[in-house]
């Protein structure tokens, strides 16, 4: 294994920190610092260490989480509020979230030690759709869907769904419209809805790429099959379809 997918690997940093890591002769392999790129490492015959910590390679292991409202995606909050790690079961408390859903939030949240292909699912230019479900104070306009398709100007620049449809129809009192995404900026349909002049009452993420949200109840956990991680390294590129030792 190369030694930046390595580090990848063991959720040490993307494959490029990695790589900045080896070029600054931050990372021994058997007690010796290796500065080349491209050097390939045993994971079950060699040490491995960054700043001379040691540096082991975990089972891969990928789990959906449905994440209630009023949670955290953080390990700490200043604040005391509830975080995710308190939903988790003791021995995955270690994985990492891929991406994150805001505070008030709920649905579906990766999270995976695969690190590899969660930073090439998290890279803008994959273009992994998210599938939103958006219930409103309504009334609202019929054509809100055609709104946030046509993009929306926010301060960090224009937003646009990839699609967007209703779920249950406008003139109702909690209309629900349907939003796929196919980036993760931070608090995006919030702020689109907010610049429309919409209100939201409860945002639920239903799918990322090919992972169903399902019937998986709210802080219940459960891991992928190995269909379900095959369909997410495709959908990550062809560096992550390869297959990989778990």
């Amino acid at each position: 294994m190369r030694l930046q997918k390595y580090l990848s690997r063991a959720g040490v940093a993307s494959r490029r920190k990695s790589e900045e890591l080896i070029a600054g002769g931050r990372v021994r392999v058997n007690g010796e610092v290796v500065t080349k790129l491209g050097t390939t490492v045993d994971p079950d015959a060699e040490r491995v260490e960054v700043d001379r910590r040691r540096i082991r390679l975990k089972p891969v292991l990928w789990l959906v989480l449905h994440k209630p409202p009023g949670y955290t995606c953080t390990r700490r909050d200043p604040g005391g509020r509830p975080i995710i790690y308190d939903l988790l079961p003791a021995d995955t408390r270690h994985l990492p979230h891929v991406g994150r859903l805001d505070f008030m939030s709920e649905g579906l949240l990766l999270l995976s030690n695969e690190g590899d292909v969660v930073h090439r699912l998290l890279h803008p230019r994959t273009g992994i759709e998210r599938v939103y479900h958006a219930k409103l104070r309504g009334p609202v306009p019929a054509e809100l869907p055609d709104r946030l398709r046509a993009g929306v100007a926010l301060e960090d620049g224009p937003a646009r769904a990839r699609r967007a449809g209703w779920i249950t129809p406008p003139h109702t009192s909690s209309p629900t419209v349907e939003i796929v995404l196919a980036e993760g900026r931070n608090r995006e349909i919030r702020r689109m809805l907010d610049a429309i002049g919409v209100t939201l009452r409860r945002l639920r993420r239903t799918s990322f790429g090919p992972i169903q949200l399902g019937t998986l109840a709210a802080g219940e956990t459960r891991e992928l099959s190995a269909k379900e991680r095959a369909a997410l390294r495709r959908a990550a590129g062809p560096a992550c379809s390869t297959a990989v030792r778990e």
